[in-house]
């Protein structure tokens, strides 16, 4: 009897553990082939949205780790959102400044590299669960972009939904 009792509650606590985790915060960083940025070269992340998720708002940002090399104090991407059970995704162009006008890089540095976390959208709403797809394409002038060795994106939850 005890051991049934016991082999149940491990097999209930191992059911309990399975269940996924609700999105506090999602950050993946991916790095750019060669730190030089092609058009070519979309990095996509996939973010699972749980049905719990969706009574929470959220900052979405973009991360960017670049040498000082980098020639430009601005980076502009084209950003595709793909909504869970839509086929055509939603593209806007976006600016991130990386510099202030004196061309002081705004970022955090560590000797010649230069991380950046910008927001691109604050108290986000997740509208339905499921798979939400986010592809960066540079769309800068210069093709290949140099000096650019990382980009990624953050999620983060602020608050609930009123």
């Amino acid at each position: 009897m005890n051991r049934l009792f016991l082999a149940t509650a491990g097999l209930l606590l191992l059911a309990a553990a399975c269940k996924p985790p609700k999105l506090d915060t999602y950050e993946k960083n991916l790095e750019i082939p060669g730190h030089e940025w092609s058009y070519d070269y979309k990095p996509s992340f996939e973010v699972k949205i749980q049905p719990e998720d969706t009574s929470s708002l959220y900052n979405i940002c973009v991360n960017i780790r670049h040498t000082d090399a980098y020639p430009y104090s601005n980076i502009w991407l084209l950003i595709s959102t793909q909504y869970p059970g839509d086929s055509i995704p939603k593209e806007q162009r976006v600016e991130l400044p990386l510099a202030d006008v004196t061309g002081k890089w705004s970022g955090s540095g560590l000797d010649d590299i230069f991380e950046h976390r910008i927001f691109i959208q604050q108290r986000a709403v997740f509208n339905k669960p499921g798979i939400y797809k986010f592809t960066f394409e540079q769309n800068m002038r210069q093709n290949p972009l140099p000096h650019v060795m990382n980009v990624g994106l953050r999620i983060e939850k602020a608050g609930t939904r009123p």
